[in-house]
């Protein structure tokens, strides 16, 4: 039996996604998996992902691959992807979603709340990250406090990033909680950021399973580590990011609670943040209603929200959008 190739990225936190997604894949259908290691763009630029687009830098030499029949499917972060799906490409998995959470590695073993407090050595904290969304909220939360923080555009792996902690030269940095976790790195989180505080990226924690549409055995074989559940919340979250007309690297925040009734999901509330990067201003809402029995239903949902978050002047703190 043919080995299927997986297409991934080199850095270590995707190897450690498309091993877990590899053998799950094995697991079910019994083939083998080989990874085929494929370097991006993203991952080869310094520059800021605003600066380079944000959008698809991670996600267009694998694709390219797919097309050219050099890998059978691929595995992405799904906060990677662009919103829109080309037609030739199936997303024919969503697997369920981990700790959606962003997660602060801190100085001391300091929380979030603590450390703006306390401040950094010579002035306000400084607190690592290449998002505008984690800085706009983090920034609005510091505000809060009454507080400072000078938050500090950054790049790299995660032990880079880490690096900068434990070297001094920065109080923290904030990172997905679901990367570290996959890389067995939990130890480190000094705190988790709740989503009733910092919204995380759309569609952050899950994992997308992608291969050509018209193979459609293998679809099909794929399709079996999908989770409907995860499915429909990030619908919900990628359409309102969608339909906001903002890329993966605008400061926009999302994300779809699904609430339980006992052991059966009976509701969706999906919330949304824009702001400006400094924190200064936010547009924060919220909707919540019966759980959508389909894709089609959660996108109607993220359109409304995307909607009423536009009435209430989202379109004007989004730097890339064009007004």
């Amino acid at each position: 039996m043919n080995a299927l190739r997986l297409g991934t990225r080199r850095s270590q936190l995707a190897m450690a996604q498309s091993r877990g997604v590899a053998d799950e894949v094995t697991r079910l259908t019994g083939q083998p998996v080989e990874l085929v290691e494929i370097t991006t763009y993203g991952d080869v630029s310094r520059e800021s992902l605003v600066s380079i687009g944000g959008t698809g830098v991670f996600v267009s030499a694998l694709r390219d691959a797919l097309l050219a029949g050099e890998i059978d499917f691929a595995v992405h972060s799904l906060k990677d992807l662009p919103t829109a799906q080309p037609v030739e490409l199936a997303l024919a998995a969503v697997p369920p979603r981990a700790d959606p959470r962003d997660a602060l590695v801190a100085r001391d073993g300091l929380g979030f709340e603590a450390l703006a407090m306390a401040g950094g050595s010579s002035g306000p904290a400084r607190i690592g990250s290449g998002s505008p969304r984690r800085m706009s909220q983090l920034n609005a939360w510091a505000r809060a406090l009454g507080r400072e923080i000078e938050m500090v555009p950054i790049r790299g792996n995660v032990d880079t990033r880490i690096g900068y902690v434990r070297s001094g030269e920065l109080d923290a940095v904030v990172l997905a909680a679901a990367g570290l976790r996959r890389l067995g790195r939990s130890a480190e989180i000094t705190d988790f950021l709740a989503p009733d505080t910092v919204l995380p990226a759309p569609g952050q924690g899950a994992l997308a399973v992608e291969c050509v549409a018209s193979r459609t055995d293998l679809v099909a074989h794929l399709a079996r580590l999908d989770d409907p559940h995860t499915r429909i919340a990030v619908a919900a979250e990628r359409t309102l990011l969608a339909d906001l007309e903002a890329g993966c690297s605008a400061p926009v925040g999302a994300f779809a609670d699904l609430l339980a009734d006992g052991q059966t999901v009976t509701e969706l509330r999906l919330r949304g943040v824009v702001g400006t990067t400094d924190g200064s201003q936010l547009v924060q809402l919220s909707t919540t209603g019966p759980l959508p029995g389909s894709v089609e239903g959660a996108v109607a949902v993220g359109r409304q929200l995307a909607d009423e978050m536009l009435a209430k002047g989202a379109a004007g703190l989004m730097g890339e959008r064009a007004l």
